[in-house]
């Protein structure tokens, strides 16, 4: 299979990759990107975006990432449905793998592959998968109409799941194993001025059960305290909605990250430890985690990546 060659790789989608495809192609860098396994990343798993500029009604997750597409497109930007899965950055150019063997050398590599979401690590989580245990309640809030659910997770995530899936629900508990929300204060008015939302507080999911699908999951409330008790309740579908790990697993071998795999970017910078090898992104972000940050880590990656090819261009 023959070796394609690119000034600019850009592994993950999402704002921040898109973004970088979009500057990099401006700048006539005819940038090759890898979409992976969630083209248009974590966007377009969620409900409407109310906090992007330029969006005064609001817009669809997925919507807002199609423009981002078709505007990297326009400008020039190869986009590829697939992965990589093997990266070699122990010399420049640099070689990576895709998912269908291919090699790409790429003389700047632009990493923006995000996060995804966590699991509490329960036995049943992996029995019940696609049988009423999700991470996503946009993807698969439908099958759950006028029946009950559980939300796990106390922050803007977990809230804005459940209210989402309280406009498709009979009833939506929503299981924080802390006595507070930490969402922000309008998410927390939100949920809870709706009515067929029930709030779960100092609550841990021990289990589920059911035949042939979730049937309901037993709680405990107050654990290893003398208020110690435990219930179960009837739902028929658990979401998951407790944070995200970084995708930079394959990368670890050559790039610095911190304790949770967050990658190391130089102050106010996306340069990585490696010269030639940026990060962009949720992948990069542990902090922040918010879509207009991702896109502006995406143009510095951007900047960065075309001022570092001007500095070597002997290459």
């Amino acid at each position: 299979m023959a070796t394609v060659k690119t000034k600019v790789l850009i592994i993950g989608s999402g704002p921040a990759g898109y973004t970088a495809a979009i500057y990099a192609s401006r700048a006539n860098l005819k940038p090759l990107i890898y979409e992976g396994d969630q083209p248009g990343g974590q966007l377009t798993i969620t409900t409407e975006v109310e906090n992007f500029p330029g969006y005064p009604e609001g817009v669809q997750g997925t919507a807002m990432m199609e423009e981002f597409r078709q505007q990297a497109i326009h400008f020039g930007a190869e986009i590829v449905s697939g992965t990589i899965d093997k990266v070699d950055f122990s010399k420049r150019p640099f070689i990576c793998e895709d998912d269908r063997g291919r090699i790409v050398e790429a003389e700047t590599v632009i990493i923006s592959t995000g996060a995804s979401a966590k699991y509490l690590g329960l036995p049943d989580e992996e029995k019940y998968r696609g049988l009423g245990v999700s991470a996503c309640a946009t993807c698969d809030g439908f099958f759950y109409r006028k029946k009950n659910v559980a939300v796990v997770g106390g922050g803007d995530t977990a809230c804005e799941e459940a209210l989402y899936l309280s406009t498709l629900a009979k009833k939506v508990y929503l299981i924080v194993r802390r006595g507070v929300l930490r969402a922000s204060e309008v998410m927390q008015r939100r949920v809870r001025d709706r009515e067929n939302i029930e709030i779960l507080f100092h609550c841990n999911t021990l289990g589920l059960f059911g035949e042939d699908g979730v049937e309901g999951a037993h709680i405990v409330r107050n654990a290893g305290t003398p208020d110690e008790e435990k219930f179960d309740i009837a739902i028929d579908g658990f979401f998951l909605a407790i944070g995200h790990r970084p995708n930079t697993g394959i990368f670890q071998e050559w790039i610095d990250t911190d304790a949770e795999g967050y990658i190391k970017v130089k102050e106010n910078t996306s340069h990585t430890n490696v010269d030639g090898v940026f990060a962009a992104g949720d992948c990069a972000d542990p902090r922040y985690r918010q879509a207009v940050v991702a896109a502006g880590s995406g143009c510095k990656a951007a900047l960065d990546a075309e001022k570092f090819l001007m500095e070597h261009s002997d290459m």
